[in-house]
């Protein structure tokens, strides 16, 4: 099919150019059809949203067709509670593009073993007796052929024979395995008499024990691909070796479907690490709390931090898809969320360290309702209603006794603006025993209300507060890195990974909100002014007790600033 005229030059890419060039020549019958192939193992990841809006993507710009597979090879390391998690995840990302549908490898194994049969009748596939350590040893090494097992010569009628009893449970795991006969001696690897099946006495999530053999990928693969009549089989660059193999096993098989096998470069992200394996050891050791902990590359984790789909999509179309593996700086998926919910997230106050402000001119007993936009942008969107009373809550880092060059906050004896509300002046620090703050006294300017100064003088800073009368006390946990350093699996032999987990990676502080956030819609983004934006957790939030997980911090200059110095 054409792709429809609106596709953004931005996504243009070689794949995109072999499509083309595929339709032109009239290929696939100008059909386009992709799909991703994930193993339920695990939960899928940030570097797996690369391969399903890619493929998604496609197959939605090309009026085509976007399979969601699992190859479900292996039972061993599969869960019911992986596949229906990954077809939420898939749903979400592509925007209901996909449907829900979800197509299983082992649907498909009564007929991949008939093809396998097939191979053994024309010769090419035989039952091995070598172990896998064997196996490995005979394969030999690049630029060194390999050696021949000493059951490849066995007769078909033997192949036959042994294949269908290792199909029926009668031999112990690991004890043969099927291979096909291609050349010992070949240069790639992969094509020295691939393993296509192994004996595995597992019970599968879907087939129960009806199977005892269970296909390798590389022989599954293809074969799925062709019959779901898949025109491109867009997968990562580790794959790249193994398309020879895909070929192969397809071109021994006459008269089937032969999809075109297309690689790319994977995703790696600064500051986490990409595999399943390590991730699901995160899990299990206690090291995150779960699959979905904020922290994790997870697109569940994502999800639970606060990313939309859309921010996820934006990022994605703005690295690009290449042919050479490259690590992505995190600062670009955080901007793409960052700009996203300055457009989109309403604007609210909180104060996570909270300094009391006394203002001491100010009647006792007044509660005046302040005027705040939700959205300075967006007039549309509203005000909100803010009380104020004598007694405030301002940041820490809004105050300072002894003020540092280009300091705009509160200070002994300098105004600042408080945010919709008045201008007020620090006039005394009211310290506890033991030396700390107790309160800092102000007073304020009446004629000032709204923030503007009756004089018309200058105020430089601005800074946000929360009645202290009227502040609901919220949960507000600060994410950052899962790990410390930007490539946390380059470590020196005899070292682990996990010591480079950032302490520091969660913080939980108890602080106050402004009291319209006691009942704020599970799932609802928020910018904190000069704090950062915001998520109320769908899992641990209840009303009157929100939890907030940070998505993304704000540029702070102060911050920028001090780290100059």
């Amino acid at each position: 099919m054409e792709k429809e005229n609106t596709e953004s030059e931005s996504k243009r890419n070689f794949i995109r150019d072999m499509i083309d060039h595929d339709n032109e020549t009239g290929r696939f019958g100008h059909k386009v059809h992709t799909r991703f192939p994930p193993e339920p193992n695990g939960y899928i990841h940030i570097g797996h949203a690369k391969s399903i809006c890619l493929n998604s993507g496609i197959a939605k710009d090309y009026g085509g067709e976007f399979n969601l597979r699992f190859d479900d090879t292996n039972p061993s390391k599969e869960d019911q509670e992986y596949v229906d998690n990954i077809i939420d995840d898939v749903k979400w990302l592509t925007d209901g593009f996909y449907k829900g549908k979800a197509l299983f490898a082992s649907d498909y194994f009564p007929q991949m073993y008939e093809w396998a049969v097939q191979l053994i009748k024309a010769g090419k596939a035989y039952v091995c007796d070598l172990s896998p350590e064997e196996v490995s040893r005979y394969r030999g090494e690049p630029g060194k052929p390999g050696r021949e097992s000493p059951y490849r010569n066995r007769t078909v009628e033997e192949n036959l024979a042994l294949f269908e009893r290792m199909k029926n449970g009668e031999f112990p795991d690991g004890s043969h395995t099927l291979r096909a006969k291609i050349d010992m001696a070949h240069p790639n690897l992969n094509m020295r008499d691939p393993v296509m099946y192994r004996i595995l006495h597992a019970s599968h999530h879907r087939q129960g024990n009806k199977w005892n053999i269970y296909p390798m990928y590389d022989w599954a693969h293809g074969l799925e691909d062709s019959i779901e009549g898949i025109t491109h089989s867009i997968c990562t660059l580790e794959f790249e070796d193994h398309r020879p193999l895909y070929d192969w096993f397809i071109d021994q098989l006459p008269g089937i479907h032969h999809p075109q096998q297309i690689e790319f470069a994977r995703l790696n992200l600064s500051y986490t690490v990409m595999s399943k394996r390590k991730l699901l050891e995160l899990v299990k050791g206690g090291y995150v709390d779960g699959w979905d902990d904020p922290r994790m590359p997870t697109i569940t984790g994502i999800r639970r931090r606060g990313y939309t789909a859309s921010s996820i999509r934006s990022f994605l179309d703005g690295i690009g898809v290449a042919k050479f593996n490259s690590t992505i700086e995190l600062g670009l998926l955080e901007n793409a969320i960052r700009n996203e919910l300055n457009e989109n997230a309403l604007r609210a106050m909180a104060v996570l360290k909270p300094v009391k402000i006394i203002i001491d001119n100010y009647p006792d007993g007044l509660v005046e309702e302040m005027e705040a936009s939700n959205h300075p942008q967006k007039p549309e969107s509203g005000v909100r209603k803010l009380p104020f009373c004598k007694e405030i809550y301002i940041e820490e880092d809004d105050f300072r006794e002894v003020p540092p060059p280009k300091y705009f906050r509160l200070a002994p004896g300098k105004e600042v603006r408080l945010r919709s509300a008045y201008i007020v002046k620090c006039v005394s620090v009211e310290k506890n025993a033991d030396g700390s703050i107790k309160a800092v006294h102000c007073t304020y300017d009446p004629e000032s209300r709204g923030g503007n100064a009756p004089d018309g003088r200058k105020i430089k800073g601005t800074i946000h507060w929360v009645s202290a009368r009227h502040a609901v006390k919220a949960e507000i946990r600060l994410y950052d890195t899962l790990f410390k350093v930007p490539n946390p699996e380059d470590v020196e032999e005899g070292h682990d990974y996990k010591e480079n987990l950032n302490p520091a990676s969660l913080t939980r502080v108890n602080a106050y909100v402004e009291p319209m956030l006691a009942k704020a819609e599970k799932g609802s983004r928020w910018q904190f002014e000069r704090l950062g934006y915001f998520y109320v957790d769908p899992k641990d939030s209840k009303e009157n007790a929100p939890v907030f997980n940070r998505i993304v911090t704000l540029k702070d200059t102060w911050a920028k600033l001090s780290k100059k110095k």
